[in-house]
């Protein structure tokens, strides 16, 4: 059994109290705001280590890693152009049931949807 360390907590924590999925700098900036001198190595090794135990996962945008908690059943994410935030949308935008065959034979076993625009706080700005 891995023992628990302060740092791996408060990684946990920013990870879990985000309204997203975050990239490894943003993690890395919000909990330096509890453990300033956390670095970025013991961030990747957390990062991996929770991955492992299944407390978190990876979602790819914009071929960039995010890291969001485990459990969230079925969702998708917003990203924004402007301030480069990415958000957990609790709707699904896509009427696909998995078993869902397309031409050709292609059988849908689950999928991934990420829009991107602008998000109210970059929309309030702008106007």
């Amino acid at each position: 059994m891995t023992r628990t360390t302060q740092q791996r907590e408060v990684i946990a924590m920013v990870i879990d109290e985000a309204e997203g999925p975050l990239t490894v700098p943003e993690i890395l900036s919000r909990a330096q705001q509890t453990l300033p001198r956390l670095g970025i190595a013991t961030v990747y090794r957390t990062l991996k280590l929770l991955t492992e135990q299944h407390q978190i996962q990876a979602v790819a945008v914009d071929g960039e890693s995010h890291y969001e908690r485990t459990g969230q059943g079925h969702h998708h994410h917003f990203a924004c152009g402007q301030c480069g935030r990415v958000f957990t949308l609790h709707i699904c935008p896509v009427d696909l049931p998995t078993g869902t065959v397309f031409a050709g034979g292609f059988e849908v076993e689950r999928h991934e949807v990420t829009l991107y625009g602008t998000c109210p706080d970059c929309r309030v700005q702008r106007n």
